[in-house]
């Protein structure tokens, strides 16, 4: 195991659980234990290298796993960790998540520190250039709003112009946020009352917020905002099958990182990976598909299928270009 990956960290965290356990584990308690603190697909890398021995981090008795380290174990930060953090000190978007009096006493801590990457040495040549405004400070006020309303299940009272031009104003409750790496922004899935009682799922665009205030009213508990948003999405999620060559796995995990979903493996070098998605989320799906490559087919649902067959019909005829309809410029559609 890498002694540090800005990719996995998520992997680290829920590894750094297990061996702290008091006491000895299952396989299955160890399933549980990724599956609630991270990703569907960890299983994928954690299980098989824990099973094999491959970490040696665990002493195996029969069934059991017991952690070869104290639980009380600590992780001391390395020169490659701190050079990591300074770099994301340049990140613009580090800003939303700390307040200023923050991001000065990391500066002044991690100032002899290199980091690790600098924002200029990186072209991103397939994302929009009006992306988010990260520097601004009511901007960000509003990001926390939100994200601490979310945590509190609290009500918000928010002003937004739609993208028609409209002023709205309504109360919502925020139930998730979402970032978009093509876009380069940041949008909130919430829950809006009506008169009847009933609740409205919304995508709201967080740039078009003018303002937000958290009203003295809170979601009672019972309600699952999760099963709201599941309860949105279309029957049939998109199935993709991932030829798990250049790294395309790890590559198609990163690129839909932000939708839910279930990756299973089929064979060998072949994974199946479900995503979920409702209507609000179809076209940036299709076009993130798209934009994939060859390693990645396309195999249903047949809606899905239907709009990207037209799409790539669609794109074909602006380019006066044709290929055979299984094969359309390097991306692999089923019949």
């Amino acid at each position: 195991m890498d002694l540090f990956s800005e990719i996995y960290s998520c992997y680290y965290q829920v590894l750094r659980h297990l061996l702290s356990s008091h006491g000895a584990l299952t396989i299955q308690d160890i399933r549980s234990r990724i599956c609630r603190e991270g990703f569907e697909e960890s299983l994928l890398s954690i299980i098989p290298k824990i099973e094999s021995g491959a970490w040696n981090l665990f002493e195996k008795d029969g069934g059991l796993y017991l952690s070869k380290l104290s639980p009380s174990f600590l992780t001391p930060l390395s020169a490659l960790e701190k050079s990591y953090l300074k770099a994301l000190l340049s990140d613009p978007r580090i800003g939303l998540f700390l307040e200023p009096a923050q991001l000065e006493a990391l500066r002044r801590m991690l100032s002899e520190v290199p980091p690790l990457w600098r924002p200029e040495q990186f072209y991103y040549y397939d994302r929009f250039s009006d992306g988010d405004p990260w520097q601004d400070e009511s901007y960000r006020h509003r990001f926390r709003t939100l994200l601490q309303a979310q945590k509190n299940r609290q009500y918000v009272d928010i002003d937004y112009i739609s993208p028609n031009g409209k002023r709205l104003h309504h109360p919502y409750i925020p139930a998730r946020l979402e970032y978009s790496v093509k876009n380069d922004k940041l949008r909130l899935l919430a829950l809006k009352p009506s008169k009847y009682g009933r609740m409205k799922l919304e995508l709201l665009n967080l740039s078009r917020i003018q303002s937000v205030r958290p009203i003295e009213k809170v979601l009672s508990s019972h309600v699952d905002l999760n099963a709201w948003i599941r309860n949105s999405y279309y029957k049939e999620p998109v199935t993709l099958h991932i030829v798990n060559r250049r790294n395309a796995l790890e590559r198609a995990m990163l690129h839909f990182a932000n939708y839910e979903k279930n990756t299973s493996k089929i064979d060998e070098d072949t994974y199946e990976c479900l995503i979920y998605y409702n209507k609000n989320m179809e076209t940036e799906l299709l076009i993130e598909v798209l934009s994939f490559g060859p390693m990645l087919t396309v195999i249903g649902n047949e809606r899905f299928l239907h709009s990207l067959k037209s799409r790539l019909h669609r794109q074909i005829s602006l380019m006066n270009y044709s290929k055979n309809d299984d094969i359309i410029m390097g991306f692999h559609v089923k019949s």
